[in-house]
């Protein structure tokens, strides 16, 4: 069975959820992604991240998300995890999950390059105030280690949701609306390119 590259509500509504390990890619992927779809883009990283790395409590995270749902009816694009903290908040009224599963070797010199970027003032930082700095990549909390001791984590754990939500997994249709893209690059390509022409032909 083929699916549409996302599957909305049926109404022309598309609230879209990515999810993945951090540095994949959702950032990117869901700022595009978004505007195709002319819905609002929230990062999940920018509710999280206080200035001066400060992070925001779980209530106070789980009533700012809610209220940037609430104020997009006609759909949105959300990238993060923090399900440990948000619960079903973001998934559950979601009607596409995007898995993004590059392989590590592909995304870590991507990091790499993204947060030495950083330090020198080249790009800007994860989110206004959170600025890249020697003590911050010295520290337990490097992004680019996080990632990589975080890889097989976060596989394991969007590995069982798909169990549950995966499209083409098991007979039944009802309630699955989670898809993979995993490969070097060509596979999330080819998707974001079928997105396009969905969007064309409406």
């Amino acid at each position: 069975m083929s699916f549409p590259p996302l599957l909305g509500d049926g109404k022309g509504v598309y609230r879209v959820h990515l999810v993945g390990n951090g540095g994949v890619g959702k950032s990117t992927v869901g700022r595009e992604l978004a505007k195709l779809l002319g819905v609002p883009f929230i990062s999940l990283d920018e509710i999280f991240w206080k200035p001066n790395w400060e992070r925001e409590t779980a209530e106070g995270m789980r009533a700012k998300v809610a209220q940037a749902l609430a104020a997009a009816p006609n759909g949105w694009v959300v990238d993060g995890n923090y399900g440990k903290r948000l619960g079903g908040l973001v998934e559950d009224p979601s009607t596409d999950v995007i898995w993004l599963d590059p392989p590590l070797l592909l995304y870590i010199p991507r990091i790499i390059v993204r947060t030495f970027a950083r330090l020198l003032g080249l790009a800007p930082p994860c989110r206004e105030g959170c600025n890249e700095t020697l003590s911050t990549f010295f520290s337990r909390e490097n992004i680019v280690l996080w990632s990589i001791q975080n890889h097989g984590v976060a596989r394991r754990r969007e590995g069982a949701r798909f169990e549950k939500i995966g499209l083409g997994v098991g007979t039944d249709v009802e309630g699955r609306k989670m898809r993979r893209i995993g490969g070097w690059g060509s596979e999330l390509t080819a998707w974001m390119e079928s997105v396009r022409a969905m969007i064309r032909s409406q």
